[in-house]
């Protein structure tokens, strides 16, 4: 076992009191209880000038999204950012926090999508929400002040697997282009068989061996979909052509593994990565502002990576 970080042990001391674990619970209780970690979480967002809340045409019906925009003048780029949860648990509010930073920090427009999750809805409905919205954002970006031609994707965990499967699904459809794909400990791999998975698989916190089991198993509509690249697009046969990436990871982590084999394919496919592993970090760290001091490095460096990504 890796040694955590000093600020991260305060946090799981704290998180200790807490009604876990999520493999105990039913969705609804899971979902309650990370609406109630975000909540409590008392940092100062960056300043935004407007956010709005909308519906959008989706495949099964409106999907409810977020639009965040920045003080700043002028067309501007626009990203679209999936919030992470395990493709069951997350909303627009448990990472508004994230999404107006996302907004300051670049000086673009951000769009959080509501997409629909399991158990309710499974794989491959997630998938198929992500990418209408995008699509959305890429034919409307002019009614949202947006440059179609600097367009981004965002997302962790759960979030972070659907930017990576939408960055695919641009390459294959050959639109939006996309500037960047920015993946924060993404799932990568729904086989679960990486070396990372026994090393964290405890004491690392909420997202244990047997949390991700738990989502998986609401998330997907079978077992047979851990080998569909939607799913896990590690097993894409090619990432040749796709959108540049930054990818943060956080070393003591059971995605740890999995994240870092993406970056090797991104690079070995000749796409220009960025990856950059946070030591004594956990699962979730990017948002636990102001308690983790590289809550708010990753986040800048990701706002970096998007400031060059649009220059």
């Amino acid at each position: 076992m890796a040694k955590l970080h000093p600020q991260i042990e305060k946090v799981l001391e704290a998180m200790a009191k807490l009604d876990l674990p999520i493999e105990a619970m039913n969705p609804a209780e899971a979902r309650v209880q990370m609406e109630a970690m975000a909540a409590s979480r008392k940092a100062e967002p960056l300043p935004t000038a407007r956010i709005e809340n909308r519906t959008i045409p989706g495949p099964a019906g409106e999907i409810a999204v977020r639009i965040y925009w920045p003080n700043a003048s002028g067309t501007l780029p626009a990203i679209v950012y999936y919030h992470g949860g395990g493709h069951v648990i997350g909303s627009l509010d448990s990472h508004d926090l994230v999404a107006r930073n996302l907004c300051g920090g670049v000086a673009a427009v951000v769009v959080s999508v509501d997409y629909r999750m399991g158990p309710e809805h499974r794989f491959p409905a997630a998938v198929d929400d992500a990418v209408a919205a995008l699509d959305w954002v890429a034919a409307n970006a002019a009614s949202l002040g947006a440059d179609p031609d600097r367009l981004g994707v965002h997302g962790d965990s759960a979030g972070a697997n659907l930017a990576a499967v939408v960055a695919i699904i641009a390459r294959d459809w050959g639109a939006p282009n996309l500037r960047l794909q920015s993946l924060v400990y993404p799932v990568a791999d729904f086989r679960m068989g990486s070396a990372s998975y026994t090393k964290y698989a405890t004491g690392c916190g909420v997202l244990t061996a047997e949390a991700m089991k738990w989502f998986r198993g609401h998330y997907l509509s079978k077992p047979a979909d851990a080998e569909d690249w939607r799913a896990s697009p590690l097993l894409v046969p090619s990432l040749a052509g796709v959108a540049p990436a930054i990818i943060i990871a956080a070393e003591c982590d059971v995605l740890h593994d999995e994240g870092l084999a993406y970056a090797k394919r991104l690079q070995q496919a000749g796409v220009a990565v960025e990856y950059r592993r946070y030591d004594g970090m956990i699962h979730a760290f990017f948002g636990m502002m102001p308690s983790v001091d590289d809550a708010m490095n990753a986040q800048r460096q990701v706002w970096a990576a998007f400031k060059t990504a649009f220059a």
